[in-house]
This record gives C-alpha cells, sequence and structure tokens, in this order.
C-alpha cells in the first residue's frame, strides 16, 4: 500500500508539471495590450497629442514612404589596395624586389554606406569616410539602378562628402532648419545597415551640440573637425553612415555619421551631422569647388564648474578663450584671453561646440557681431572671419595641392644636400599622414623624391603639378634616395 501511495503520488506530480508546461510554454499566450494610465487600449507605443490636448497614434508610413526613394546605397572601391605588389623597394626589407616576385592574392578593398539625393539633378550627400580614397563610387538607387558616381568634392573636418551622378528627375529631399529642432523630437534615420536596404528606424532627438571627438581622431590631421552632432536614439549601425535622418515631415535634418558603442554596433546613441552645417558644405563645394571656412582663430573650451571656479568667472554657461593663432581675427578685433564667449549676433553659446559649429556656417570675410563676457561686463566686438593662411580671399580648388590625396608634406632641398649625394634635383618628404603614399607603399620621411615616372622633380610645385595632371587609377611610380641609403629606391601606387 505504501509503494502504491507513492506512485500515485509521483503521477500526481507529473499530471501538475505537464498542465504546468502547457499553461506556460505550449499554450499560446494573449497578447499584452498596451493602455494609457485611463485605461484605452492602444494599438501602437508612439504617441503625441493634437491641438486639443487629445492623445493621438503616431504613423510613420507616409513619412517613410516619402524619404526612401531619395535615399541611396553606396559602394566604394579602391584598387588601389591591389597595387601593393607593385610597391618596389622598401628599404628595410632585406630583399628589395622580392614583391615583385611573390604570388599576391589582394583584392579590391570595398566599403559600403549611404546617401541622400538633395536635388533632382543626381547630386548626393553621403559621409566623407564612405568615399574616402575610393578609385570607383557606385550608387544604387531604391529601385535598384545602380551608376557610377563622380566626387564632387569632400570636407574631412564635418566628414561630408558631395557626390553626382548622371541622371534627372530624381526624387530628393529638402534642407529643413536643424536650429529649430528640439531636443524629444520624433525623428526617423533611413540608411542601409548592414547592406540592408531602405531601412528606416525612428527614435527621438536626445540631445544637440554633441562634440565627440570622432572626427578629429580618424582623420589625423589636427584638431579642426567642426562637430555639433545631433544625437538620437533611432537605431543607426555600420552601413548607415551618410544617410538621412529626417522630421516626421520628412525634411531633412541631419546626416547619419556615427555611433556610440562598445561592441560597434547600435547601443543606443547615434550622431547626425546638423542640416545647416551640411547646406553650407554642399553650397560652398557646388559654388566654388572647395569648402570656404571662416576662422575666428582661437582656442576656445567649454564653461564648467570647475572652470568658473578657477578663473572666477561671471557665467556659467559659454565658450572660454584660453588662447590665440597666428593672424587671429578675433585678437585683432579686440576679443582677449579669459573672455567668455556667450552669444553670436543673436545666437546663444553654451559651449565650444556651438561656437565651432555657428562659425563654421560662415566663410572669410563675413562679420560676425561676437559677445563676450568680461569679468562680469558683457562687451559685443564686431569680428572679420578669415581663412586658414590668415586672409579673407576664396580658396580656389586649384590652390589646393594635389598632395592632399597623397598624404604627405614635402619641402625643398638645399643645393649643398643635393651636391653631397651627387643629385640634380629632388625634394624631401618631410611628413606623412593619412593617405595613399602612407596606406599603399612602405616610403619613410626623409625620402628625397627625384623623378615620378622617370620626370625630373624639378620643385614642391613642379611636383604638384606632375601629380595634379595624373587621371584616376593611373600608376605612379617615385624614384628616389635616402640620404643614409646610397642607392635608388622606387614607389609605386595608383592615383
Amino acid at each position: 500500500m505504501k509503494k502504491f501511495g507513492s506512485l500515485l503520488l509521483a503521477a500526481l506530480m507529473g499530471s501538475l508539471l505537464t498542465l504546468a508546461i502547457y499553461h506556460y510554454v505550449v499554450k499560446p499566450q494573449q497578447p499584452v495590450s498596451v493602455h494609457y494610465v485611463q485605461g484605452t487600449p492602444v494599438t501602437r507605443i508612439a504617441f503625441t497629442k493634437d491641438a486639443e490636448g487629445n492623445p493621438v497614434v503616431l504613423d510613420f508610413t507616409g513619412v517613410a514612404e516619402k524619404v526612401t526613394p531619395a535615399v541611396v546605397h553606396i559602394r566604394s572601391t579602391q584598387t588601389a589596395r591591389s597595387m601593393q605588389q607593385e610597391r618596389t623597394i622598401d628599404p628595410f626589407r632585406d630583399f628589395p624586389f622580392r614583391e615583385f616576385f611573390e604570388p599576391r592574392n589582394f583584392g579590391p578593398a570595398q566599403s559600403t554606406g549611404s546617401g541622400v539625393i538633395i536635388n533632382s539633378d543626381g547630386y548626393i550627400v553621403t559621409n566623407n569616410h564612405v568615399v574616402q580614397n575610393a578609385d570607383i563610387v557606385e550608387v544604387t538607387l531604391n529601385d535598384n539602378r545602380t551608376f557610377k558616381a563622380e566626387v564632387i568634392g569632400t570636407d574631412p573636418d564635418t566628414d561630408i562628402a558631395l557626390v553626382k551622378i548622371n541622371e534627372k528627375n530624381l526624387p530628393f529631399l529638402s534642407f529643413v532648419d536643424s536650429d529649430q529642432a528640439k531636443v524629444g523630437e520624433w525623428v526617423l534615420a533611413v540608411g542601409n545597415p548592414f547592406n540592408l536596404n531602405s531601412t528606416v528606424t525612428a527614435g527621438i532627438i536626445s540631445a544637440k551640440g554633441r562634440n565627440i571627438d570622432i572626427i578629429n581622431r580618424n582623420n589625423g590631421q589636427g584638431n579642426t573637425a567642426i562637430e555639433s552632432f545631433i544625437q538620437t536614439d533611432a537605431a543607426i549601425n555600420p552601413g548607415n553612415s551618410g544617410g538621412a535622418l529626417v522630421n516626421l515631415s520628412g525634411g531633412l535634418l541631419g546626416i547619419n555619421t556615427a555611433i556610440a558603442s562598445p561592441t560597434g554596433a547600435y547601443a543606443g546613441y547615434g550622431f547626425a551631422v546638423p542640416s545647416n552645417i551640411v547646406s553650407k558644405i554642399v553650397e560652398d563645394l557646388m559654388k566654388y569647388g572647395s569648402v570656404q571656412r571662416g576662422w575666428l582663430g582661437v582656442t576656445i573650451t567649454s564653461v564648467t564648474g570647475d572652470l568658473v571656479k578657477e578663473h572666477d568667472l561671471a557665467v556659467t554657461e559659454g565658450a572660454f578663450v584660453n588662447g590665440f593663432a597666428e593672424k587671429s581675427a578675433a585678437k585683432e578685433a579686440g576679443i582677449k584671453e579669459g573672455d567668455v564667449v556667450v552669444r553670436i549676433n543673436d545666437t546663444p553659446i553654451k559651449s565650444s561646440a556651438a561656437l565651432i559649429e555657428i562659425v563654421g556656417r560662415h566663410r572669410p570675410g563675413d562679420k560676425l557681431n561676437i559677445t563676450v563676457n568680461r569679468k562680469g561686463k558683457e562687451i559685443t566686438i564686431p569680428v572679420v572671419l578669415k581663412n586658414r593662411q590668415g586672409d579673407t580671399s576664396v580658396v580656389k580648388p586649384e590652390e589646393k595641392p594635389a598632395l592632399a590625396a597623397l598624404g604627405v608634406e614635402l619641402e625643398e632641398v638645399d643645393a649643398k644636400t643635393l651636391k653631397k649625394l651627387d643629385l640634380q634635383n629632388g625634394i624631401r618628404i618631410k611628413a606623412l599622414t593619412n593617405g595613399k603614399l602612407s596606406r599603399y607603399t612602405d616610403v619613410h620621411e626623409g625620402f628625397i623624391i627625384t623623378k615620378v615616372n622617370d620626370e625630373p622633380v624639378k620643385s614642391v610645385k613642379h611636383f604638384n603639378e606632375i601629380i595634379g595632371k595624373k587621371k584616376p587609377g593611373e600608376l605612379v611610380i617615385l624614384s628616389g634616395v635616402y640620404e643614409d641609403f646610397p642607392r635608388e629606391f622606387n614607389y609605386a601606387f595608383r592615383m
């Protein structure tokens, strides 16, 4: 009997366990209703209020249908990577010609991103890092048509680029005033994350005027970046770069550029270049062929509590002036170290990022009324912006040396050194930055270039003229010597 009771208890427990599993695992669960506080059931989770204050459901379908045809997929190809086998001689290798004989399997390097059509004639905005150093840029439209694109111009300081395809009557998005965007406002991000074309995500503007120092860290060209990002929690992932951030009217608020993430994938924080910066860059590239950027010539930092105590400041917000560059427009106008910029024209300045954004929207020769707080007293000082060279002239594209793409700074070689090396001509690599030479060759600083494709190089200007005539994809061979190495070396790459 005792044994029978044990069996009965075991059977009962098994039945209860089976019922529990069915109830919580097998049996379909009823959907959980979402309710307002008042108890009204709803079917969506995005809400706003109408003019009378009544809650209404947001519907993103209309703006998504309007925006997606104007957002494109961009594929960039660097064929120059395959030219690594053409690098001929490296003074720090035992067998300098080995790269001609060893088999290589280097293929073209490709990257993908997004872009936004901004007029019907085929002009497209994207990020500089999407098309940087690309030999071939292909644009695929929302309807799957593919076109080769021309890079019209780039601006590494804002990570913005302008490309163009040869097509008319295209759908496009119009810029809206990003200054009017509000924190908490609903926005959509549209792009091609992980090659998933025409992906739309929704979120809100989480903050404005964010400086995350990503552009300076990536371009490696000094502290010249203009960062005043719109921060959003709309999901953005690799491939969204260059895509659209739009408001609920379908207006272009910004170009999605970066994410803050410990993993490299979306973790809740996305950043977009504001449309007011983008539109100025685009206008400059279309009109001048290069960005016309006004400079105050100051070093600044955002006012913090510690800075207020350290300098006994009378304000708790603004951009603190702690130094000047050469030929500083601000210094010449009368701004002093220790001043706090609190307003430019009619726009309040609460941080250094805000100042950089406002100034970055203007060109050399533009006049700004800058209000500073100096020991508790506000003073308005008119300042005429300059360019990086310290004057107000327009920077023409032809004045930019072809060295920019190579990532190299050159200098003349004195006659004494040339005679010592038994050379008739030559110029020296003074410094290398991020560019084709450092990426695709093993050339080192100090290399004296004597010839380009067997043409003697007479000066830095002459070198620039030679390189400027080279066509995209054309093979270039630099010949020369190192002072400490008596023989000739050659480095090859493609433009």
